[in-house]
């Protein structure tokens, strides 16, 4: 049997120590007639009961934090957004759809018959005023317009040949008309002496009578003659009437001329075209459609509800269905006075001052008019809005961690909220109305951003 050594430190036995050594239970101990005993299980350590009690103290002290984190929501309530009432800029709006329309459109035509010979245009071109649209045949025109011409030339040659020819003629002629006249009284005058002295004879007396009285006649018309070709005269009357016919005819020649020619009126867009080369067209047909550049208004048609809140002059933000990020200005114009049972609506006008490259005519729009504008609002996001008792306004507001309930009056309703006038501060939460559907008035929750 082997000895147990001395501890090297105490230099001891295992009596010494008072304990024995871990291996001497294991030690077997001989039986009566040499046999051994049979071997014993090795006995477990020490530490184990202490590891399977941490175990246990650990895995409980798990669920009573998962117990702990399952009963949160029931202690301090359940998370839900909530929004704080804030001050700022707010306008009041009315929303409705329209389209752009110009104030008038051109329905272009002809004054005359004829034959298109050319269209130099095409729909939907931009034109100036002035510019060729339609070109008729016009050679009938301006071979009547040559012989209206070749009149007027012929009437203010006449003009001039009574001012430059028969008029200085004609007191030339009263000149020597009047010069035989005093020639003729003289003679006769002379005779008549003669005869009263015997010595001329009754014939030659009544020769001389005859003599003055020719002389006077010629002098007569010499001056008739005059007086007609002066300005005021009936020659000169009548030259100057031909010269105005003339004129006039010469006139309705060039208007039919430049009838062959249609022409833009105004600078606009094309926008409907009912002609092609070689038609032939009649006065009263409406030949293209030109919508005026420069005007362009939006018109919708507002329910009669609104009409209170608008008024010529009010700001009202456009923008195109096709274009919904580029937006631009415009201001109410007119007001129609009237309202359409059918609809029960106004038909409402805004003028658009400078129109975007890209809108067009009968383009669908949406118009937003400010109606009202208050600078330093209290603002209530519009989602949080309750309807309580009576059709009074509530919300949901959070105060000291719970739910309450709390009534408002509440001012303009803007886009961006609503104007708050009694019932809460600045800087309060409130609940929106669909998270604070589920929640029990005065019950614990947990405000966050939404």
């Amino acid at each position: 049997m082997p000895i147990p050594e001395a501890d090297p430190k105490t230099g001891a036995g295992p009596e010494a120590q008072g304990t024995a050594p871990a291996d001497a239970a294991q030690l077997p101990v001989p039986l009566p007639g040499g046999t051994a005993p049979p071997a014993l299980p090795a006995a477990a350590p020490r530490r184990a009961p202490r590891a399977r009690r941490w175990r246990g103290w650990l895995l409980g002290l798990l669920l009573l934090l998962g117990a702990g984190y399952a009963a949160m929501p029931g202690l301090l309530g359940p998370v839900i957004p909530a929004e704080p009432v804030i001050r700022g800029r707010l306008v009041q709006s009315v929303v409705a759809t329209g389209r752009v329309e110009n104030p008038h459109r051109i329905s272009i035509g002809t004054q005359i018959a004829g034959t298109v010979a050319a269209i130099p245009v095409e729909r939907g071109q931009a034109v100036q005023a002035g510019q060729l649209l339609i070109a008729l045949d016009d050679r009938e025109a301006r071979a009547t317009t040559e012989q209206a011409e070749a009149a007027l030339a012929q009437a203010e040659a006449r003009i001039r040949q009574i001012r430059d020819l028969t008029l200085p003629a004609a007191e030339q002629s009263l000149r020597q008309a009047e010069a035989i006249l005093d020639n003729a009284r003289q003679s006769y005058s002379r005779t008549e002496r003669l005869h009263a002295g015997r010595v001329a004879t009754q014939a030659q007396l009544d020769e001389a009578q005859r003599a003055l009285s020719v002389a006077e006649a010629v002098a007569r018309g010499a001056r008739l003659q005059v007086e007609n070709n002066r300005p005021g005269g009936t020659e000169t009357a009548l030259a100057e009437t031909a010269l105005r016919q003339a004129r006039a005819t010469l006139a309705a020649a060039r208007a039919r001329l430049a009838y062959a020619r249609i022409e833009a009126p105004v600078a606009g867009t094309l926008i409907r075209r009912d002609v092609e080369p070689g038609d032939v067209v009649q006065p009263g047909k409406v030949l293209m459609v030109l919508s005026p550049a420069g005007v362009t208004e939006v018109i919708i048609q507002l329910d009669e509800r609104n009409l209170g809140r608008i008024a010529p002059g009010q700001q009202a933000v456009v923008s195109a269905d096709a274009f919904p990020d580029r937006p631009f200005p415009a201001v109410l114009s007119y007001v129609n006075p009237g309202v359409d049972p059918q609809r029960a609506a106004v038909e409402v006008r805004l003028r658009v001052p400078e129109p975007p490259d890209f809108l067009r005519q009968d383009m669908t729009v949406s118009v937003d008019i400010a109606v009202a504008e208050r600078p330093d609002a209290l603002i209530l996001p519009a989602a949080a809005l309750l309807e309580g008792a009576g059709g009074q306004a509530e919300v949901m507001r959070v105060a000291e961690g719970r739910a309450q309930r709390q009534p408002v009056r509440i001012g303009l309703q803007g886009r961006r909220g609503v104007e708050v006038l009694e019932g809460l501060r600045e800087g309060d939460l409130v609940i929106p109305a669909t998270a604070a559907a589920g929640l029990r008035e005065g019950g614990r929750v947990r405000p966050a951003s939404p």
